[in-house]
């Protein structure tokens, strides 16, 4: 039988029943919505859903740390958990949704006791639900893989293995995807490794030292940066976004690619960067060429002027890279996308294309694979959720983003009195969506309130909750999850 609508397809063999598939989903990876042998709470996700687009949600703050950490506390989260780890506390897994508790705790080796740790990666590519694991870089080069069992008896942390000191120097930024991990350091030498297969699964097991595949060193790799790996069965592709300085004018990106085969061969090595798109070499005597620009509202995106110029090569404040996405942010409050493309054949960055919206200067921003993004302003009074699938190459999506309707302003509510004046740092943000006399409350007790929270410039999300890493006044340090379930 021939089907005509959109979407209806046959299921795999003629005795099961056609089902409907939805279009592809702009919001949150959540193609899993709509799938054989699962039931959706669609009232749920309606909810969800719409929480999103309003910005509204809940609050809850975590502290984790009484002092200030140095190096700051390192955070990731995967799959509902949030991975922590600090000199003092060692590595941490949270829960973020539910009971927000801690599910387990491992201090580092002793071997890396003195040594505090600089970087910190999940391995979001595992299949194995019950089974997570964690790369940990040093201060001295080192760095060490971890194990989360989620298993029946409830998570532990099992200490896996430590590699040597590296003469390097510290490591900047790791990537894992097991058996493949990738370390970075601040002398821009990148190495890729490869693990053996256990022989056999215990929690008491050390992994057998990996083989070195290769080691490469860069002259042209500047922070804030971000790097991936990606497996398949025949390539393993390493991924290195990062900033990059001009000759005489300030700032761009650029992304390296390494393409190694299964067995450890080099195939290729490209770069790519923005440079082409607004590269003046006397300052800023001439417009860039931005003609994906045009037709756009006057204030919407970026002009030809001098000071937007030179705000388009300001240093980045952070940078987050999610294929095909790259998002910076920059010290005059805004934002900037760049669309990245690798073929069989080219690797290349797109125009950068500016973002608008935020009142402070951004600290940190976190793009996902479906160009849903986070970004926090670094007082951490300002939170905004964007939209930016497909990028704006569509007069359509050119439009929502001379309107404004890219991104909402994210608008916690409180419960009580005593919670509003924890929740110090999201003040502004609140006090507008609040009714008069919680917004009373606050006014009345804002002198017990902390002078100043900044933002460590982490930012994270999924499908249900927003990640903040704040550190208040007087150096004590938190979690602060925005649930917008």
């Amino acid at each position: 039988m021939l089907n005509r609508l959109p979407g209806l397809k046959e299921a795999g063999t003629p005795n099961e029943q056609l089902s409907f598939a939805s279009k592809a989903s702009r919001w949150l990876e959540d193609e899993h919505l709509v799938g054989h042998g699962t039931r959706t709470n669609w009232k749920r996700q309606y909810k969800l859903r719409h929480n999103w687009t309003q910005g509204s949600c809940a609050v809850d703050e975590i502290e984790v740390a009484e002092q200030p950490a140095i190096p700051p506390i390192l955070v990731q989260m995967h799959n509902g958990i949030i991975y922590m780890a600090d000199h003092t506390d060692g590595l941490r897994a949270w829960a973020a949704k539910g009971k927000r508790r801690l599910l387990a705790q491992l201090a580092f080796p002793k071997e890396h006791s003195s040594q505090p740790p600089t970087t910190l990666a999940v391995d979001t590519q595992s299949l194995d639900a019950s089974l997570q694991r964690i790369i940990v870089g040093y201060q001295d080069g080192a760095f060490s893989i971890f194990e989360l069992s989620l298993g029946v008896t409830g998570p532990s942390f099992h200490h896996r293995f430590s590699h040597e000191p590296s003469s390097s120097g510290v490591l900047s930024a790791v990537a894992l995807s097991w058996p493949y991990a990738v370390t970075m350091t601040a002398t821009q030498r990148l190495s890729l490794y490869r693990f053996s297969e256990p022989r056999q699964k215990s929690q008491q097991e050390i992994y057998g030292p990996p083989r070195l595949l290769h080691s490469l060193k860069s002259h042209t790799v500047w922070p804030p940066l971000s790097t991936s790996l990606r497996t398949t069965q025949s390539t393993i592709t390493v991924s290195i976004a990062y900033a990059q300085p001009t000759y005489l004018s300030g700032w761009t990106v650029g992304i390296q690619e390494v393409k190694v085969s299964s067995t450890g061969t080099f195939l290729e090595s490209r770069l790519a960067s923005a440079i082409d798109q607004h590269y003046r070499p006397l300052a800023f005597a001439a417009p860039p060429m931005m003609s994906h620009l045009a037709g756009l509202a006057a204030g919407t995106l970026s002009t030809s002027t001098t000071l937007e110029l030179r705000h388009i090569h300001s240093k980045p404040t952070s940078l987050s890279y999610t294929h095909p996405y790259l998002l910076v942010s920059h010290p005059d409050n805004t934002l900037t996308l760049y669309l990245v493309t690798s073929t069989a054949q080219t690797l290349s960055i797109s125009a950068g294309s500016r973002l608008w919206g935020h009142t402070s200067s951004v600290s940190g921003a976190h793009v996902g694979g479906r160009g849903k993004a986070v970004s926090v302003s670094k007082r951490g009074d300002e939170l905004r959720v964007w939209e930016l699938e497909g990028g704006f190459a569509s007069s359509a999506a050119r439009r929502r983003l001379a309107a404004g309707d890219l991104s909402v302003q994210i608008r916690p509510e409180f419960q009580d009195a005593s919670q509003e004046v924890s929740q110090a740092g999201i003040d502004l943000v609140n006090r507008e969506s609040t009714t008069t006399p919680k917004r009373a409350r606050r006014d009345e007790s804002s002198e017990d309130e902390p002078e100043l929270t900044l933002t460590r410039g982490w930012i994270g999300f999924d499908e249900e909750n927003v990640v903040v890493l704040k550190e208040h006044s007087q150096g004590k340090q938190a979690l602060v999850i925005y649930d917008f379930t």
